[in-house]
């Protein structure tokens, strides 16, 4: 049998059209449906909804897509929509491509986020829309990450951003961490000088509340409903009976007389009344500072060595749970139970238990007991930056290849098993006043969200695709709303003095960077600024010694270099997350790297000097700056 010529390129064009590479997307689609033609983006030029609950969702789209207009009704050349399909569940939304336009419809206005959020990546990364229907839901229905801001304070207007960048990633969860303490290895074994602090404002207890960065009742209250709005979860936690010295600083008579005074005396009749109490100051009242549908209640970590503590450990966790139901919220706690191991009963229905560590709760004996869990392995997915245990940055191969949230430290169960709900990252600020900067805990956190978004929505193993999914995620970047990575390039032929150089708060040039000027010293007094943001200033000479620095976090950092009146030179300052140096002329003067810095005798800790470079505005100096360029490296 003859075949024409013609019938032949049909066939091979259909067949090639047809085998069209699936988009790509972090977490990758769970279908793809490819279709004839491809939309270009200057073809968007309207949004329209079909409810007035998505008027936020299609406000965000107009964002990035060049602030088209949107409407409710009909007729754009995006569509939203929501509409009744339970096979794409709460979170699972439908994405259509034609060349026409775009049409997104799901249940809920959270899956028609993840629907604009797909939208968003494939526009970053350049390309004319390939037409074809996504059809996408996620495996696990928790998927996030948990930050210590106990150790370390976060500025709030950074917890905005971070939920940001999470919402871009289809990431539906956060944990905070409010309270805990630094180990009194680093204060000559005192506890009474060993580092502790609680983040939220308390009226009951205004000494409680942390001097040196803490969030007020209306600022996280409304927080946390922005984060709802970006699809986002905030699960505050309040850490006790361990991890408890913030309270024992503030209250010596709760603290433990046998097990260290970040332990709360679990026999003082008085505790339970004042954990009731601060409960009640978050939880309580018709729109509560917490107005999340979750509260975390810590409880890890406490002491096992006497039975009859075990008990009434047991007890207090128990109290805790119904205290949290009394105020209609569900209750999670880190697993704690094998290691607690005792008679007083636990309430298990409806609670949820973050599996950190195996031997504190066995997984099949708390799978058995009917816990609803999520998978945090410390020897999979805990980042304790610069700390030189757990991981600085997780290994993403690995988690790429051989993690899902049903293997939790090496048991394994059954995929989507119902009582899995998920899984999340955690970032431990550890060692407290180790120079490590809000910008070095993004750089860790960005690749974390990409790995974990990536297995607890797709959960699926693959040994041999990481290569090619860690060089395009890296084109990703943070989203529209984010720039914490620092992607703000500059060249200007003369640098203003006392100037808005950027109206971002978010101005800045992270790692790998370099910022070179030409300048003509002139007097400045000490404290001069080269420029500044909300994170970070720099000086062309440092309060203290009139120095070339920087300061971050509460933190300042020189060179061994000052400017003389009338001297014309050129400076370039390089960044890592690293090390920040100092050329002038091009020669190295300076190189502030990690230092290793002894806490005891022969015990060291890694002090951080790295810098994010802030290019917001500049100070009042009187040098002449010239040529100023900022680039990445």
């Amino acid at each position: 049998m003859k075949i024409g010529l013609l019938t032949v390129f049909a066939i091979w064009a259909s067949t090639a059209l047809f085998a069209q590479k699936k988009p790509f997307v972090v977490p990758a689609i769970e279908e793809w449906k490819p279709a004839k033609g491809e939309l270009q983006w200057n073809q968007l030029t309207s949004i329209s909804y079909n409810d007035a609950t998505l008027q936020d969702e299609a406000e965000y789209l107009s964002g990035f897509t060049g602030n088209i207009p949107s409407i409710m009704g009909k007729g754009g050349s995006v569509n939203l929509q929501l509409c009744t399909d339970k096979k794409l569940g709460q979170e699972g939304y439908q994405l259509t491509i034609t060349p026409k336009g775009v049409n997104i419809k799901g249940q809920t206005e959270q899956a028609i986020l993840w629907g604009i959020q797909t939208l968003q990546q494939l526009k970053v990364q350049g390309k004319p829309l390939s037409c074809g229907t996504i059809t996408d839901k996620p495996a696990y229905s928790i998927r996030g990450a948990m930050i210590d801001v106990g150790r370390k304070f976060m500025p709030i207007s950074y917890l905005y951003s971070l939920v940001e960048m999470m919402s871009y990633y289809k990431m539906n969860t956060l944990q905070v961490h409010l309270n805990d303490c630094g180990s009194p290895n680093y204060y000559n074994d005192d506890w009474d000088k060993t580092y502790a602090a609680f983040r939220m404002e308390s009226e009951l207890f205004p000494e409680l509340t942390a001097k040196d960065g803490y969030y007020t009742k209306k600022g996280f209250h409304d927080f946390i409903l922005y984060a709802k709005k970006m699809g986002v979860e905030i699960i505050p936690e309040i850490d006790t009976p361990s991890h408890s010295l913030c309270f024992t600083h503030y209250r010596p008579s709760l603290a433990s007389k046998d097990y260290g005074h970040n332990h709360l005396e679990l026999r003082n009749p008085a505790l339970r009344p004042f954990l009731d109490s601060l409960y009640a100051e978050y939880l309580g009242g018709p729109d509560p500072v917490f107005c999340c549908p979750r509260m975390h209640i810590g409880v890890d970590e406490y002491s096992n060595k006497d039975k009859e503590v075990v008990e009434l450990f047991r007890g207090l966790v128990d109290h805790l749970i119904r205290e949290v139901e009394r105020y209609g919220k569900q209750a999670v706690f880190w697993g704690q139970l094998t290691h607690a191991k005792g008679e007083t009963p636990v309430k298990v229905e409806n609670v949820m238990m973050e599996m950190w560590y195996n031997r504190y709760a066995n997984p099949r004996d708390m799978k058995a007991l009917g816990y609803q869990m999520i998978t945090v392995p410390s020897r999979q997915v805990y980042i304790v930056p610069a700390a030189g245990y757990y991981f600085d940055y997780l290994n993403c191969k690995t988690l790429y290849e051989t993690w899902t949230p049903a293997n939790i430290a090496g048991e394994i169960f059954q995929e989507r098993d119902p009582q899995i709900h998920g899984g999340m990252f955690c970032v431990w600020n550890d060692i407290c006043y180790n120079g490590i900067s809000v910008g070095d805990i993004h750089h860790r956190m960005v690749p974390a969200v990409q790995i974990i978004s990536e297995k607890t929505w797709h959960a699926v193993n693959d040994s041999t695709g990481y290569t090619t999914w860690d060089k395009e995620r890296k084109v990703l970047g943070e989203g529209y709303k984010c720039n914490q990575l620092g992607n703000t390039e500059i060249d200007l032929g003369l640098l203003p003095a006392n100037a808005i150089i950027n109206k971002s708060e978010e101005a800045q040039i992270g790692y790998d960077y370099q910022v070179d000027f030409d300048i003509t010293w002139a007097a400045e007094p000490d404290g001069t600024i080269l420029t500044e943001g909300p994170y970070a200033k720099v000086y062309l000479a440092d309060p203290i010694g009139g120095w070339i620095g920087f300061s971050r976090d509460g933190y300042l950092y020189t060179f061994n270099y000052k400017g003389k009146v009338g001297k014309k030179e050129h400076i370039a300052i390089k960044g890592t997350n690293h090390s920040t140096s100092l050329y002038v002329n091009g020669k190295l003067v300076q190189e502030l790297s990690i230092e290793k810095r002894f806490y005891a005798k022969d015990k060291t800790y890694n002090y951080v000097q790295t810098l994010i470079f802030p290019l917001q505005k500049t100070g009042k100096f009187n040098s002449q700056i010239l040529n100023f360029k900022a680039k990445k490296m």
